[in-house]
């Protein structure tokens, strides 16, 4: 693809802004993990296991997407935006819904697969929408790898620093973005 190509630019802010409002759930978790106390090879752990879901499951929605692109024609991209929009009113409300920390016992296998998995679930589902219309496959998952990583590195150390202050308005912001999203492709 031609770097200098508008299109190609535009996809790129897309993408990076759509792979950052899904890494802000691996943030706000990442906060609520970190205030009660993790160790820096804990840090690294979750990061990677992070990283690794956040590549796999849009991937997974991506291939999903795609078969339902080719079966549905128009009326997927449609779909593609309502999931999208949809998507993002579930993470604003549930955010707005709860005040107390989320948290989950990230030391033994499970745990940490289940953070992995849940703040990778809503990157299946922005894979469907995205598999819906045509892009550059190998860089969304690995911004969205990139991001979900990074970003749970910031919860993290962030909250092993920080005392209690919020992180669940970060998953608010991500479900804006992905609101915003989902109209675009709507109209």
């Amino acid at each position: 693809m031609d770097l200098a190509a508008p299109l190609y630019w535009g996809q790129l802010v897309s993408t990076g802004l759509l792979a950052l409002a899904l890494g802000l759930d691996a943030l706000s978790l990442g906060l609520g993990i970190g205030m009660r106390g993790i160790r820096k090879l804990d840090v690294l752990k979750i990061s990677v296991v992070t990283a690794l879901f956040h590549m796999v499951m849009p991937l997974a929605g991506m291939w999903t997407g795609g078969y339902l692109s080719v079966l549905l024609g128009k009326v997927a991209t449609v779909g593609g935006g309502l999931l999208l929009v949809l998507l993002g009113a579930h993470m604003v409300y549930s955010a707005l819904q709860s005040n107390e920390t989320r948290g989950h016992n990230h030391r033994n296998f499970w745990g940490l697969m289940l953070f992995a998995f849940s703040v990778s679930i809503d990157s299946f589902s922005v894979g469907v929408s995205l598999g819906m219309f045509a892009g550059d496959v190998m860089m969304t998952v690995l911004m969205f790898g990139a991001a979900g990583g990074l970003m749970s590195i910031a919860g993290l150390l962030l909250g092993r620093r920080v005392g209690e202050w919020t992180g669940e308005y970060g998953e608010a912001l991500g479900g804006v973005i992905l609101l915003a999203f989902g109209i675009h492709f709507l109209f």
